[in-house]
């Protein structure tokens, strides 16, 4: 459901941008600590930094994206189940998880840059959601950085606690 061109339009372009600040919020605030502080949970819910970002790599960009706009078939076959992708095994490298995040970004981008703005979703998770809410790939930007902004504020708190660093503080 892509367009022939690979040059995405201004209303993509500027969206995407915006999706681009909050991922680089994302990797920002979580820059300096250690793989046991990525590991460790602050927050009574019990999650920690690194389940989060593969939450957003692989339930965020990875299905948003190549599921839900583009309709990949292996990607739709192979989608976590329930909180999978939130558990991190200890054997799992910090940098991978972090990587893998990049890496999904990377391959979110190439279905957004080369779809237009109203292009209507190739795959709907009935399952999930019900009746479709969103219906073209606008919309999804639009829930994707609101996502992703509302889980950098989540890595904010997380990392406030674990050291005291603030990602923005205005005086």
């Amino acid at each position: 459901m892509t367009s022939e061109t690979t040059t995405p339009d201004s209303e993509v372009r500027a969206l995407l941008q915006v999706l681009d600040g909050q991922r680089r919020h994302v990797l920002g605030i979580l820059d300096g600590l250690d793989a046991e502080a990525l590991r460790r949970p602050v927050l009574p819910s019990g999650w920690h930094c690194l389940g989060l970002v593969q939450h957003l790599a692989l339930d965020v960009e990875r299905f948003w994206f190549r599921a839900v706009v583009a309709g990949d078939e292996d990607i739709i076959r192979s989608l976590p189940k329930d909180d999978e992708a939130w558990n991190v095994g200890p054997e799992v490298p910090a940098v991978t998880v972090l990587d893998r995040y990049r890496q999904e970004t990377e391959l979110a981008d190439a279905v957004i840059t080369t779809t237009r703005a109203d292009t209507a979703l190739a795959w709907w998770p009935h399952d999930l959601f019900g009746a479709p809410h969103l219906h073209t790939l606008r919309d999804v930007l639009l829930h994707v950085i609101t996502e992703t902004a509302c889980h950098a504020g989540h890595l904010d708190a997380a990392r406030e606690l674990i050291d005291g660093r603030r990602w923005l503080t205005l005086t």
